[in-house]
């Protein structure tokens, strides 16, 4: 079973130096039929003024995974940690028992195009704690790459959860196949271009929440860019 999530029926907020497009409940956007998908909890599509940023603020007992599609985002936290995220970098934070973050576009004249993931994490009160790597195109061309994963396989970055993220580029026509075991679920999103999942044709800014399925098949319809959750 596929549900599909159309990027146009997406919660929006624009203030000017922010758009942003909500995939499920957040803010001052609710809609009681998508409030997450299993442990996933926020997935939001943000586009930030050169600039401009998000100042210090707090998060507590959340997975938050950090995906910058296009310019730069400069991240600062209380742990001491402080980075500059780009494409192909993915950041973990884990919130935990407290933590004050800023996020700002790192550029004074380009945009950023960044999603921010919030995952509920297995267990409340973990000491907060911070984690970033670059996975090469090369390692994501044609292929699911694992980004994010409980036990840190393959180079991925560890997470608080049972859930396993994957990202991939597909040009036209690349097909990749996921298996999901009994009980699994899976989300799709497509972070730009176009592909069919099962048949289903997803554009970007477009997700999908899968059930009931042995097997994914991803298809690439245009130069493609997706992630694809794997939960519990």
């Amino acid at each position: 079973m596929i549900r599909i999530r159309r990027a146009e029926d997406r919660g929006q907020a624009e203030h000017g130096w922010l758009r942003s497009a909500h995939s499920f409940s957040f803010a001052g956007y609710f809609d009681p039929e998508h409030v997450g998908f299993r442990t996933l909890r926020v997935l939001n599509e943000d586009r930030v003024a050169p600039g401009a940023g998000f100042p210090p603020h707090g998060h507590r007992d959340m997975e938050i995974v950090s995906y910058v599609v296009d310019g730069a985002m400069s991240h600062e936290d209380s742990t001491g940690a402080g980075s500059v995220i780009r494409p192909g970098d993915v950041q973990r934070m884990t919130a935990g028992t407290g933590v004050l973050h800023s996020e700002y576009n790192a550029s004074d004249d380009a945009p950023l195009h960044f999603l921010q993931i919030w995952i509920l994490p297995a267990r409340a009160g973990l000491p907060p704690s911070h984690e970033q790597r670059h996975f090469p195109e090369a390692e994501r061309a044609g292929a699911l790459r694992l980004l994010v994963s409980p036990d840190g396989a393959d180079g991925s970055l560890g997470i608080h959860q049972d859930v396993r993220l994957f990202g991939a580029l597909l040009s036209v026509g690349d097909a990749v196949e996921h298996r999901l075991a009994e009980g699994r679920h899976a989300w799709v999103q497509v972070v730009r271009g176009a592909v069919t999942a099962n048949g289903s044709r997803l554009q970007a800014g477009d997700g999908a929440a899968i059930s009931e399925e042995a097997a994914l098949v991803l298809r690439g319809e245009d130069d493609a860019e997706l992630l694809l959750f794997d939960l519990a």
